[in-house]
């Protein structure tokens, strides 16, 4: 008969993996499974390309003088 238990462990330096637990008896054959956590997809994008990307935003400094020119004209009509 199996049995089993499943633990998660930190791989140490030199690719060293430790498993304690008292359900292990002394002696006794295991057959031991490592599965590698795959990491997280970053996104490849930096934070300052989403700047001026949303809407109603601005992408260059330009676009900002002349919208606020055009509002101090629409002001004064």
């Amino acid at each position: 008969m199996l049995n089993g238990f499943r633990q998660q462990a930190i791989v140490k330096p030199g690719g060293v993996v430790e498993i304690c637990s008292p359900e292990l008896p002394a002696g006794a054959t295991v057959e031991v499974i490592v599965l590698l956590e795959s990491p997280p997809k970053h996104s490849e994008k930096l934070l300052t390309s989403f700047i001026g990307s949303a809407r109603g935003s601005f992408t260059t400094p330009k676009e900002v003088d002349n919208f606020i020119r055009q509002e101090r004209d629409a002001w004064e009509s």
